[in-house]
């Protein structure tokens, strides 16, 4: 007999895979258990068993007699089977035992309806077929695998301890919602009654099944290993969901083995109806072997005929349950869209408000899954939540970076303040609010940072820096700010990235920012109303502006310092610049100017003045800035100025002056009536002469005339005694004049690519140069008498 486990390989699957498998489908997997039973018994039967036995017939005989042969036909064989002695009685066929099995034979094949003959066989056809057609999804190479991995990551977020954390503590719920919570559970334990969605909520949480928390760590001892096997899960789930989101090869696969289902169950059905009477016990047979036997015509008995017919009637019972089962499958699958999948229930059970519907693939599985355990489904929608993942990086964020080694990265800015600088984390981490000695916060390429209510623990916190952050604030965040913020630095894409926060920091004195636009967004940069910035003092915009944002004008009256650069995208209407009268220092740089703008010389309170890498041609209107009595620094450096006009003179305020990387050849004497000149810088020119009135500029401490075509040098350079730094490098001169000695105070001296053959003794007497101050070629270096070399080498 074959044994039924041999036929284990036709359903067998990996036990996991039974949570994908519904009550239907493990109702009709039993019921195949019972038809291939059913089968397999009948094939046993039929081999085990003779099949027919016949006996002849004679033609003419009454009817009677035909049943006296048959029973004395039968009598006879049973007596030369059973070999008893005794006298035989009854009809005698003159056949013997191998006439009569070529007689069983020959009317089996010949007379026997094929029903009653592969009846078993049949069935077990139909069953293997029905058995490998209810999991072919699960063998199928296309779905299968994608079957293994939503199983693998459903049970690890089914068991991960962060599922329970998350459902307990309701992860949905943001800082301000659970600041609500506080302030009504404590009006509630005095006495007033907390509101109806903080009810809600707790309501909520109990509802959830304890199942969720039973045998599950505390939710605070989450360590930092399951913390990263978390994240990874997030990680797993988010490509899985892309991946199984772009097909439906799975519904298709299952529709498709329901509906050859029923169309079986009915062409069962409609077969087997129609043949079951043709299992009977008496078959007439009619063979022409008459030349053999000495007969034509036989009565055969079918011995399985009457089990095979029990057998049969039981096999259509379970085909039609088995057949009503897939219909209501079918129903199932078509009264409802099975592609989508909503997780209402779940956000209103358990407040994660985030989780988002799925489709496709992800739904139906999801659909299947409900069928089994909803629990399933609960504990997973916890991985499709952007809060919750979130939630679980700021958990590892703060295992990582604890406070002791935040306080390792403090360091002193450029404005003198401890600053800490966090570059392209995934989040905030917590422990940076305990830091209470931080003065400034730098954030460069961190998304999604909230900043939440612990804030105000930084008391000392003057200066934030956000560099292409997308950023949050908590309400009491947002007051915080408000009140202590004094400089922020915005780095930005888009001009709706700007925070909208931003406009309310009543007490800022210093904003800068900085972003590039695209060409359209650029003529059409929004920035909101600066009416609210009353202590606004400076004020620094990079970006590709074709025109100033009208808002500035809200800051007019006290804004002190307005640094603008476009990035070579030329700047036009500028006559915002007329209100801004308080202004004691401006920046206009890379922004194509070709003249210098009018609205400046209103600007009387100006004290500094940058229009560095413009495309300035001719400075005439410069003569205009003699009604700017204040101004004592010009930056006129990086644009393409052939001449100094005359009109310089009448600019007498003037203490610093740059006209480097220019094209300037002749210097007019008139430079140098600017008597009060501290600095001046000419390098990187096309000048052949110092006029000799530079030795007028009795306070000149800077000086530089590097990279020009200079041969030789005024002596009345050298008047000017209280020169510092003196650069000379990179022109054509070949001798220093020995009067360098009078600069007595000089520090920094540059000689270097020009054509001296020797350096004069008297640069010993120029106490305060050393060596490092002096740049020149070694081999000159050492044309200097030794006492000088020593005396400029000594510390």
């Amino acid at each position: 007999m074959i044994p039924v486990m041999e036929f284990r390989q036709f359903t067998e699957q990996q036990p996991a895979f039974r949570v994908l498998k519904p009550w239907w489908d493990v109702f009709t997997d039993y019921l195949s258990v019972i038809m291939l039973m059913i089968g397999v018994f009948g094939c046993t039967l039929q081999v085990m068993q003779d099949k027919i036995i016949c006996l002849p017939q004679r033609i003419p005989i009454s009817a009677r007699n035909i049943s006296e042969v048959a029973i004395n036909s039968l009598l006879h064989l049973d007596s030369n089977i059973t070999a008893v002695p005794k006298e035989m009685t009854g009809r005698k066929n003159d056949l013997d035992l191998q006439q009569y099995s070529f007689i069983n034979q020959m009317c089996y094949e010949k007379a026997l309806h094929w029903y009653a003959k592969y009846f078993p066989y049949l069935v077990l056809i139909h069953t293997v077929v029905f058995m490998v057609c209810s999991n072919f999804w699960f063998k199928f190479p296309g779905s299968s695998s994608k079957i293994e991995h939503f199983i693998s990551m459903l049970g690890k977020c089914f068991d991960s301890p962060w599922t329970t954390r998350a459902l307990s503590e309701v992860s949905g719920e943001n800082p301000e919602e659970k600041d609500q919570k506080k302030s009504s559970t404590s009006r509630s334990s005095t006495g007033v009654s907390p509101g109806e969605g903080s009810l809600e909520k707790t309501q909520s949480l109990r509802s959830i099944p304890e199942k969720i928390v039973v045998d599950q760590p505390p939710a605070s001892v989450l360590d930092k290993k399951e913390g990263e096997q978390a994240k990874a899960l997030f990680e797993k789930v988010k490509k899985f969901r892309l991946h199984v989101e772009e097909g439906d090869i799975l519904y298709l696969m299952y529709v498709r083995q329901t509906v050859f289902k029923v169309f079986k169950f009915l062409l069962i059905i409609a077969y087997n109806s129609c043949l079951v009477n043709q299992v009977r016990n008496r078959v007439p047979c009619e063979v022409e072997i008459q030349d053999i036997t000495g007969y034509k015509d036989f009565q055969c008995n079918h011995t399985m005929a009457h089990l095979f017919s029990k057998l049969s009637y039981c096999y259509l019972c379970l085909v039609a349950v088995y057949g009503l089962t897939s219909l209501y499958t079918s129903y199932w699958l078509f009264y409802r869209s099975l592609k989508e999948y909503s997780f209402e229930y779940v956000r209103q059970e358990t407040g994660i408000n985030d989780i988002p519907d799925v489709k496709n693939d992800f739904a139906f599985m999801l659909h299947m899954i409900d069928q089994y355990d909803p629990l399933y489904s609960k504990r997973f929608a916890v991985f499709l939540s952007e809060v919750s993942e979130n939630k679980l990086k700021q958990l590892n964020l703060n295992h990582e970076w604890t406070a002791e080694k935040l306080r390792q990265r403090l360091q002193i800015n450029s404005n003198n303040r401890l600053e800490l600088q966090l570059f392209m984390l995934p989040g905030l981490p917590d422990t940076v609010f305990e830091l209470t000695e931080l003065q400034s916060l730098k954030l460069e390429m961190i998304n999604n940072v909230t900043i939440p209510a612990s804030i105000s623990q930084l008391e000392n916190l003057q200066e934030l820096s956000l560099y292409q952050c997308s950023l949050k604030l908590h309400t009491t965040a947002t007051s915080f700010l408000k009140e202590n913020l004094k400089v922020l630095r915005v780095k930005f894409d888009d001009n709706r990235e700007l925070p909208n926060w931003m406009y309310g920091l009543r007490n800022l004195e210093e904003l800068y920012l900085t972003g590039s636009l695209s060409p359209d967004a650029s003529k059409n940069i929004v920035i909101e109303s600066l009416r609210e910035m009353k202590c606004l003092k400076t004020l620094y915009l990079k970006s590709n502006l074709t025109k100033i944002p009208q808002s500035f004008a809200d800051v007019s009256s006290h804004l002190q310092r307005l640094y603008l650069h476009s990035d070579g995208t030329k700047l036009v209407m500028l006559n915002n610049l007329k209100k801004m009268t308080s202004l004691i220092e401006l920046e206009i740089v890379h922004c194509d100017l070709e003249r210098i703008p009018h609205s400046i010389f209103s600007l009387t309170n100006l004290q500094e003045l940058d229009l560095k890498e413009n495309n300035l041609r001719s400075i005439e209107e410069i003569v205009s800035f003699q009604h700017l009595r204040k101004l004592k620094c010009l930056k006129l450096w990086h644009n393409g100025i052939m001449y100094i006009p005359e009109h310089i003179k009448k600019l007498s305020s003037l203490e610093r002056l740059y006209f480097s990387h220019n094209k300037i050849e002749i210097l007019p004497s008139h430079l140098f009536l600017c008597h009060k000149l501290r600095y001046l810088d000419l390098s990187n020119n096309d000048i052949r002469f110092i006029p000799p009135e530079i030795g007028v500029l009795q306070s000149l401490q800077y000086f530089s005339v590097s990279c020009n075509k200079l041969e030789n040098l005024p002596d009345e350079l050298f008047f000017c005694k209280k020169l510092k730094t003196l650069k000379l490098g990179k022109n054509s001169l070949s001798v220093l004049s020995p009067k360098i000695s009078y600069l007595a105070l000089l520090t920094y001296l540059e000689l270097k690519g020009n054509h001296f053959e020797f350096l004069p003794q008297e640069l010993g007497s120029c106490r305060a140069l050393k060596q490092s101050g002096l740049i020149v070629e070694d081999a000159m270096f050492e044309t200097l008498p030794s006492d000088v070399r020593e005396q400029m080498k000594a510390e």
